[in-house]
Order: structure tokens, then C-alpha cells, then sequence
């Protein structure tokens, strides 16, 4: 593939997040520039959350054309964008910057990758239970999605610390007027009863991701039946443990690339104007991951 020479008129992109060595954003971006022969380059910046602040600065300073935004700073960024979306300022966090001449413009992608990843289980959820493990950035988004696309019943909300999971809950009442979140421990004596009663389960933590592929929010095989949906938003390993467990059990499962890809498109969509092929994109990825 002939990537296009850097140049004064090269549009800079780039990947906020700490860590970020294992992201495959870069990766995905700049195949997809070069597959519409765009002169843009995809950067990763390992920015800790004390120098966030000082990172924008120097965002604004080299007009940096945008960037994505990970883990720990989704909801962090907001303090310093102009204006956010509609979804991202429902959500409470932003992944996805647009720099317009010195106007930042934080969008949520996220959500747009977690509906075009549930789409064809719409129906299904509608009326029924859904645990997610975790309270932040992720989960804000699959809370989110599934209040406002999918018609949920209740959300378990099933997090290390309950008090985090205790203010997420309160947060999507207040915001969303949906009361039925209900707020676990990790690992409550009922955790595998409630997991058991959910039709989807959805883990937005990074327990499971490569380097540490023997980590499981649970790891409980009894949790999972054939009834269920399992999600996972890790993308590396493609299948984790989490995973491997719902499958073994006959669920239904679901990886994190598709929601990656589909989140990636949309931000290289508010870049660029242009459509990513995500066909071509989600083939080469898999293949990386695989290798």
C-alpha cells in the first residue's frame, strides 16, 4: 500500500490515552487515509492524566486537526472543549475531538460503534435484564445505547467499586429519567444469579486485555447459558476469557472489533467528510490481531 509523503499540508491525527501502546487506532487510521489516498497521519500520544491539560495546549498550538480521546481521559476532556454533541454531553464523555481553527468539538463515537454492534440484536433486548461490568468512559456509552436505541428493562451496573457505580446509576436517572439501574459490587454473594438472569452481559473493563488474557470479570461458567448475549468491548485477544466462558455455555458472543471499527468510522467521517471502508479496515485488523 503507498502511503502518502508528509509534507507542510500533511493534517495531523492523533490518539490521546495512558496507556496507549496496545491501541490499534493508528493502525486503523492511517490504512484508512491511505485507502482514500488522503494526506492525513495517525499519531499515538501517551499523555498521564496530570499533563492533560498541558496536551491540549499543545494540540491547539501545532493545529492539530483532532483526535480521539482513551482510557482514563474520556470524561476529563470535556472541561476543555468548546462544545460537545448531543450524545456526548447526554453520556458525560467524549472520545472523538475536532480542532476548527482553535474550536475544539467533542463528539461520542462510541455509542454510534455499540448500536451499530447490538443493531441486530434489537429486538431481543427490548424488555429484558443487562449487567455491565464497569463504570466508566465505555460503560457511560453502552448505558447510554441501551436506554435510548434498545428499550432495556433493568441495568446492573457491576463495578470494584461501588460508589462509582452508585453515581453512574444517579447520573442516567437524572439525565435519562430511566430509573431501573441497580448498582453491584464486582463480586457480590448473588453476582452469579443476577448474571444469569440478564440476557446481555457487557464488560467495558480492560480485565481480559492482552498482555493479562487470564483476567475475567467473573469467572464463573454457571453465569452464562445459551440464552444470553455476551459482549465484550476488548478487541485484543479477540476472544477472551470472558468470552471463551459464554461460549462454552452455548451464549452468543461478541467481540469488541466490530464497535472499534464502527466507532473509528464515524470519527474519521467528522475528520475527513469521507467514508472509511470499513469492510477492508475490519478484515486487515483481524488478520493483525490474529497474527
Amino acid at each position: 500500500m503507498d502511503f502518502p509523503e508528509i509534507d507542510h499540508n500533511t493534517k495531523l491525527i492523533g490518539v490521546v490515552g495512558h496507556p496507549i501502546k496496545h491501541s490499534l487506532s493508528p493502525l486503523m487510521q492511517n490504512i484508512a487515509f491511505a485507502l482514500r489516498k488522503l494526506n492525513y497521519i495517525y499519531v499515538p500520544f501517551d499523555v498521564p492524566s496530570n499533563n492533560l491539560e498541558d496536551a491540549i495546549k499543545g494540540m491547539l498550538a501545532l493545529r492539530i486537526r483532532g483526535f480521539n480521546i482513551t482510557i482514563p481521559h474520556k470524561e476529563k476532556i470535556i472541561q476543555f472543549m468548546e462544545d460537545v454533541s448531543e450524545e456526548a454531553g447526554v453520556i458525560g464523555a467524549v472520545n472523538t475531538v475536532i480542532n476548527e481553527n482553535g474550536y475544539l468539538h467533542g463528539h461520542n463515537t462510541d455509542a454510534f460503534g455499540v448500536s451499530k454492534t447490538l443493531e441486530p440484536f434489537k429486538n431481543d433486548l427490548a424488555g429484558e435484564d443487562v449487567c455491565v461490568f464497569g463504570a466508566g468512559g465505555a460503560a457511560r456509552s453502552i448505558i447510554y445505547t441501551l436506554i435510548r436505541f434498545h428499550k432495556v428493562k433493568t441495568i446492573y451496573i457491576i463495578n470494584r467499586t461501588l460508589q462509582k457505580a452508585e453515581l453512574l446509576r444517579d447520573y442516567f436517572a437524572a439525565k435519562m429519567h430511566f430509573a431501573s439501574i441497580k448498582s453491584l459490587e464486582l463480586m457480590p454473594p448473588d453476582l452469579v444469579k443476577t448474571l444469569a438472569n440478564s440476557k446481555l452481559i457487557v464488560n467495558t473493563t480492560p480485565l481480559g486485555m492482552y498482555p493479562n488474557i487470564d483476567d475475567s470479570p467473573t469467572d464463573f461458567v454457571e453465569s452464562f447459558h445459551s440464552n444470553q448475549i455476551v459482549f465484550d468491548v476488548i478487541y485484543n485477544p479477540l476472544k477472551t476469557k470472558l468470552l471463551s466462558l459464554a461460549e462454552s455455555q452455548g451464549a452468543t458472543i461478541i467481540n469488541g472489533l466490530k464497535m472499534f471499527v464502527e466507532q473509528g468510522a464515524k470519527s474519521f467521517e467528522l475528520w475527513t467528510g469521507k467514508e472509511m471502508n470499513k469492510e477492508e479496515i475490519y478484515e486487515r485488523l483481524t488478520s493483525e490481531l490474529k497474527k
